[in-house]
């Protein structure tokens, strides 16, 4: 399926099309006939507290600056993630750095948690607040700049920056585009960060949930390490995860080669892959959202079976438009009531061995 506007779009390099969107859907957000999630009583989840209107959210990378969030939650989602954003402003990677795979309906970028700062992104969370959202959530994801000398305190400083103003921050250290950060998933690193993000992220007595993204290219032994940490660290949610350094031979787009992570369909069975994995790993004690290769209601529908709470999409997006939402919400409003679901939260872990 495509969209109108497709075409125009896809004669436009990847990333500057990217800003086009993103800047027609703030627009559309500041509309007072703005629209909010799709809202159906099977669809509707609790997750670390947090009520979703449905499991349906837009992962970190599509709205890094927290430009569009209202508008994108009137696309039907229930949550939106926006960031990565870091301390302070980077420009991240040189150009180009986005490349579209049309033959197999992904995308590798580079792009190196490119953002204006942490300072100016959650003014624009807190002026999305200020004007209504609807219901629906907003996330905020943060990380390290990259030529930061302490990583732990830039997470820190974000943590705190970010919490006051979300629903829940997300401690991101697996993208593939920032030299060194995925070290951070292992061992006393991770141990170490959880606990400095643990004590950020407390406001008096409230405890912002704290979710941690996870890179798709973990060993089953380092699946069950991270899986351990994060439980014995008080994270709330587990993202897996981010996109992938690997590259399946099944690719057939020539751009498949550039250097950076790869998402949308080629992504699909490492993703699930290693959701179930996680979820065998925490044995169904820790909520997690799955991202990577959704790009339709069964889809969506598999990963809540396979023990996800949560489902974000980004890349089906580039190829599916925005109508793109409301039609994977009706399908798992569907699926969920054909399989005898009264709602989503009964079918997590319905599949999970």
């Amino acid at each position: 399926m495509s969209f109108p506007l497709r075409a125009a779009l896809f004669r436009i390099e990847p990333e500057r099309a990217h800003g086009l969107t993103i800047a027609a859907l703030g627009l559309a957000g500041r509309s007072p006939l703005r629209r909010g999630p799709v809202r159906a009583d099977r669809l509707a989840v609790r997750v670390a507290g947090i009520d979703f209107a449905n499991p349906l959210g837009v992962a970190a990378g599509v709205d890094k600056d927290a430009r569009a969030a209202s508008g994108l939650l009137g696309l039907g989602f229930g949550g939106v993630e926006v960031g990565t954003l870091t301390p302070l402003p980077q420009p991240g990677n040189p150009r180009p750095r986005v490349f579209r795979l049309v033959e197999d309906r992904g995308l590798v970028n580079r792009l190196g948690f490119n953002n204006s700062g942490i300072t100016g992104g959650v003014a624009r969370v807190a002026a999305a607040r200020a004007r209504g959202l609807k219901g629906g959530r907003i996330g905020i994801n943060v990380g390290a700049n990259k030529d930061a000398t302490d990583r732990v305190a830039d997470y820190r400083a974000g943590v705190a920056a970010a919490a006051p103003h979300a629903d829940w921050v997300t401690v991101n250290i697996s993208s593939p585009n920032t030299p060194g950060l995925r070290d951070l998933q292992r061992g006393a690193a991770l141990t170490e960060l959880l606990s400095a993000c643990d004590a950020a992220r407390r406001i008096g007595t409230r405890r912002v949930p704290l979710f941690l993204k996870v890179a798709p290219d973990q060993s089953p032994a380092e699946t069950e390490a991270i899986a351990a940490a994060a439980m014995a660290g008080g994270v709330d949610a587990l993202v897996v995860g981010n996109t992938t350094v690997s590259r399946p031979a099944t690719l057939r787009d020539a751009r498949g080669a550039e250097a950076g992570g790869l998402s949308g369909a080629p992504l699909r069975s490492l993703a699930a892959e290693r959701l179930a994995d996680f979820a065998r790993a925490t044995g169904g004690a820790l909520p997690l959202v799955a991202a990577g290769g959704v790009d339709s209601g069964a889809e969506a529908y598999a990963r809540l079976r396979a023990g996800a709470s949560l489902v974000q999409l980004y890349t089906a997006m580039v190829y599916e438009g925005p109508g793109l939402a409301r039609r994977v919400l009706a399908d798992l409003d569907a699926l969920l009531a054909r399989d005898g679901f009264a709602s989503a939260g009964e079918a997590v872990g319905a599949d999970r061995g």
